[in-house]
């Protein structure tokens, strides 16, 4: 079984890719409700949720873990491997490599989490991938927030992404980047600001196609999906076709609360 957990509803873009690339697998997905967002938390303090989710999804029969979030990541992957030692951990991080290397302009940007933005993986990506090419990292404050409540629309919300995507394009930024997972479900307003001048750069396929790479046997089962949340549950459940992922509810049964 593959365990995927988020702070919240992000990373189901994310749950959603695995399922399709590996539509055999049993699946748990866990969102820390009770603690989102990650994205204006303290490093120690996402940690500590990180490992007590991993664990949690170990003793659910989970034999990998995917952590589906980008703060989480930068955060905690490593401590994460070290003390899951043995069981596959896939993490996700902002798409700057394939950005950078298919960038025409030679400027790109990255939308992201007050966490991740400030994070030194997010530096040692752009340090490591992007060389040569101008990287413009903005924090988007409150975004993933308005994804958690599901207000996905509106003119106040499209104005506010257009005055942080606008001056991007204008510096010459031709490719953004998803730096946080709950972003892929604002892509109906992010496609129309970038459309013919930009692309959205969005790494929630390459992660399944790892997590296919490394399945086993063991993860294979009955295309079964568990959904777990530490707060508020039948949210869950009940945002999936919200956010147009219908034919993942159609695979879950009754969500239930997890006590972390």
């Amino acid at each position: 079984m593959i365990g995927v957990f988020d702070s919240g509803l992000g990373g189901l873009s994310v749950l959603a890719a695995i399922a399709r690339a590996c539509p055999r697998a049993d699946l748990t997905y866990l969102a820390d409700t009770a603690h989102v967002p990650y994205g204006d938390k303290e490093d120690d303090f996402i940690r500590g949720r990180v490992l007590g989710i991993g664990r949690h999804l170990v003793a659910q029969g989970c034999d990998m873990v995917v952590v589906a979030c980008n703060t989480a990541t930068a955060a905690a992957v490593q401590a994460l491997r070290t003390e899951l030692h043995g069981i596959a951990v896939v993490g996700i991080e902002p798409g700057v490599k394939p950005a950078a290397q298919s960038s025409a302009t030679r400027r790109i940007a990255v939308l992201a989490t007050e966490s991740t933005a400030g994070s030194d993986r997010l530096a040692r990506l752009i340090r490591e991938h992007a060389q040569g090419v101008h990287v413009h990292v903005e924090p988007c404050p409150g975004w993933a927030t308005r994804v958690e409540t599901l207000h996905l629309d509106g003119a106040a919300l499209a104005a506010e992404v257009r005055a942080k995507v606008e001056p991007l394009l204008d510096d010459g930024a031709d490719r953004l980047v998803l730096g946080c997972t709950h972003y892929s479900f604002l892509t109906p307003l992010l496609a129309p600001i970038v459309a013919g001048r930009a692309d959205l750069v969005d790494v929630a396929e390459a992660v399944a196609r790892q997590v296919a790479r490394l399945a086993t046997p063991g993860t294979q089962g009955n295309a079964r999906l568990k959904l777990l949340a530490t707060a508020r549950p039948e949210r869950l459940h009940a945002a999936l076709p919200r956010l147009g992922l219908g034919h993942l509810a159609e695979r879950a049964g009754p969500a239930g609360l997890a006590s972390i």
